[in-house]
C-alpha cells in the first residue's frame, strides 16, 4: 500500500446514541414520541480525515453498528464496494432484538404482507433492511472522510452534480398542541387536527421556508376528513402541488374512492394501500374506467416508500406496474451510491423517483442533498422532516431558500460537528429509563388513550 492509501485507512470509529425532541406528529400508527433515537457516526482516518454518518438510533439498529464498527478498522474508507459484504458477515442474517429473517429470496419474511415497520412506516421489517439502514451512516461517514481527504464534495465522489439546488416540500402532519402529559419539549405551533389547522400549518410552512408544494401525513382521521384538508390546502395553494400519504392505512375499495375525490388536485397519492398487491389492484383500477367513463388515472401516479424499498422488490412491482413513483431514502437502500443505483432501475422501467424523509437531523440532510444533486431525473421535490428537528448536532443548521438547499462544494458534507450539543443530547440518551431508546408511536399514543393498539390495515 501506498502512502496515501495508508492515510485513507479508518483509524478510529465512534457510536453515539442520542435522543432528539420531536413534536407530537400524528399517524396510522399513533403519535411521535416526545424523543426519537438517532446514531451519529464518527470515524477517522489515519491521515486525520474524519467523516460524519447519521442514521436509525433504535436498540436493533446499535446491536448491528457496534460490531461493523469494530470491524471497520483498518480498512481504507474508499473500499466502499466491500461494506455490503462485510456487513453480512459480521452482523449475520439477524440481530439478537431484531430476530427476523433476511429479506432476500424471501420477500414475505417477518410477518407478512400486512406488517409494517412502525418505526419507519415503510412496510414489512427484515433482518437485510435493518442491515442496510445501519450501513447506510457509516457509507455516508466514509464518503465523507474521503472527501475531506480529497477536498472534493460528496457529489463529486457520486460522478458530479447536476443541480445547484435541490428542492423540498412542506411536510405536513395532524398534530397535538403538546404531548401527553406535557412532556418532552414545548413549540409554538399548537394544534392542527382540521383543514383549518392544516392550512395555517403550510401557510407557516411557505413563509418560514418557501416551500411550494404540501404532503400530508394521512392515516389519522377517516378518509373524507383527509380528502377535505386536502381540498383545503388546493384552495388557499390553487396549483401548488400537493400530496396525500396514509401509510397503506385503506382498503383497495377506499383508495379508489379517495382517488377520484382528489385526481384534479393531487400530484400523487402515496401507499393508499399496504403491500404491493394491494397497489397494483388500485394501479388497475385507476387504469379502469371511472364512475363517468373517462380514464381514473389521468394525472395521479401512486408512489410509495413502502412496497419498494429493497430491489428484491423491484420487479413485482414494477412489471405489475404497482407504482409509478418510488420515494428512495438512503437510510433504506444502504446508502448514496444504491440509491443512484435504484435511479438508473427506475430510469430503465420509466418509473419516476423522488425521496422519502423520516425523523432526521443535518447529517442526513446533507447526505440527501449530496445525492439528490447528482440524480438527473429527480423532478418532484423532495420530503424533509428536518424544519420539525428543533435541535441538531451541527455547528450550523442547513437552511431552505425557496423551499430549496444549496448544493454545497466544500469537501466531503460540508457539514461540521457540534461536540457540545452532540454530548447532550447523548446524555439525554444515558439518562432515559428505556422507554424512549426504541420509537414506539403506539406506546405513545396510550399515553393519552390507553386502549390503543396500532390498527390493523386496512384502517379504512
Amino acid at each position: 500500500m501506498t502512502d496515501a492509501d495508508d492515510a485513507l485507512a479508518i483509524a478510529e470509529v465512534r457510536l453515539t446514541p442520542i435522543l432528539v425532541a420531536d413534536p407530537p406528529l400524528l399517524n396510522t400508527q399513533g403519535v411521535h414520541q416526545p424523543y426519537t433515537p438517532r446514531l451519529i457516526i464518527e470515524l477517522t482516518t489515519e491521515g486525520g480525515a474524519t467523516g460524519l454518518g447519521e442514521t436509525y438510533g433504535d436498540t436493533k439498529y446499535l446491536d448491528l453498528a457496534q460490531p461493523l464498527a469494530t470491524a471497520l478498522i483498518g480498512r481504507s474508507v474508499t473500499d466502499l464496494n466491500g461494506l455490503p459484504a462485510l456487513a453480512a458477515e459480521v452482523c449475520g442474517d439477524s440481530s439478537p432484538s431484531s430476530q427476523l429473517r433476511s429479506s432476500r429470496g424471501d420477500p414475505n419474511a417477518a410477518t407478512g404482507a400486512d406488517a409494517v415497520d412502525a418505526g419507519g412506516l415503510r412496510g414489512v421489517q427484515t433482518a437485510g433492511k435493518l442491515r442496510l439502514s445501519v450501513l447506510s451512516g457509516f457509507e455516508v461517514a466514509c464518503l465523507d472522510a474521503w472527501g475531506r481527504a480529497a477536498g472534493l464534495p460528496v457529489h463529486a465522489l457520486l460522478g458530479g452534480k447536476v443541480r445547484d439546488r435541490v428542492e423540498y416540500g412542506a411536510y405536513l402532519f395532524y398534530r397535538w398542541a403538546q404531548h401527553p402529559g406535557g412532556r418532552g419539549e414545548r413549540d409554538d405551533w399548537g394544534a392542527a387536527l382540521d383543514p383549518v389547522g392544516v392550512v395555517a400549518q403550510a401557510r407557516r410552512f411557505a413563509d418560514t421556508y418557501g416551500f411550494t408544494s404540501f404532503k400530508l401525513k394521512g392515516g389519522v382521521f377517516p378518509p373524507a376528513r383527509e380528502v377535505a384538508a386536502i381540498r383545503a390546502l388546493a384552495a388557499a395553494f390553487p396549483g401548488r402541488p400537493l400530496r396525500l400519504d396514509p401509510n397503506g392505512a385503506w382498503s383497495v375499495a377506499t383508495s379508489l374512492r379517495v382517488a377520484d375525490a382528489l385526481r384534479d388536485v393531487l400530484e400523487y397519492l402515496e401507499d393508499p394501500a399496504s403491500g404491493t398487491d394491494r397497489m397494483a389492484q388500485v394501479a388497475a383500477g385507476l387504469r379502469g374506467a371511472g364512475p363517468d367513463g373517462g380514464r381514473r388515472r389521468a394525472g395521479l401516479p401512486l408512489a410509495t416508500n413502502m412496497c419498494v424499498t429493497t430491489f428484491d422488490e423491484i420487479a413485482e412491482a414494477f412489471t405489475r406496474d404497482a407504482v409509478q413513483i418510488v420515494l428512495c431514502d438512503h437510510h433504506y437502500w444502504g446508502g448514496l451510491r444504491r440509491t443512484r443505483e435504484l435511479a438508473a432501475v427506475c430510469r430503465a422501467f420509466g418509473v419516476g423517483l423522488s425521496m422519502h424523509s423520516n425523523t432526521h437531523l443535518g447529517i442526513s440532510l446533507a447526505a440527501m442533498t449530496q445525492v439528490a444533486a447528482t440524480v438527473p431525473d429527480l423532478v418532484h421535490a423532495c420530503d424533509t422532516h428536518y424544519p420539525w428537528q428543533t435541535e441538531d448536532v451541527l455547528t450550523e443548521r442547513l437552511a431552505f431558500r425557496d423551499g430549496r438547499v444549496d448544493v454545497g462544494d466544500a469537501p466531503g458534507l460540508g457539514v461540521a460537528l457540534d461536540r457540545d450539543r452532540l454530548a447532550a443530547l447523548h446524555r439525554r440518551w444515558l439518562a432515559d429509563d428505556g422507554g424512549l431508546r426504541d420509537r414506539d408511536d403506539a406506546a405513545a399514543m396510550r399515553r393519552a388513550d390507553p386502549g390503543w393498539t396500532a390498527p390493523a390495515v386496512p384502517r379504512w
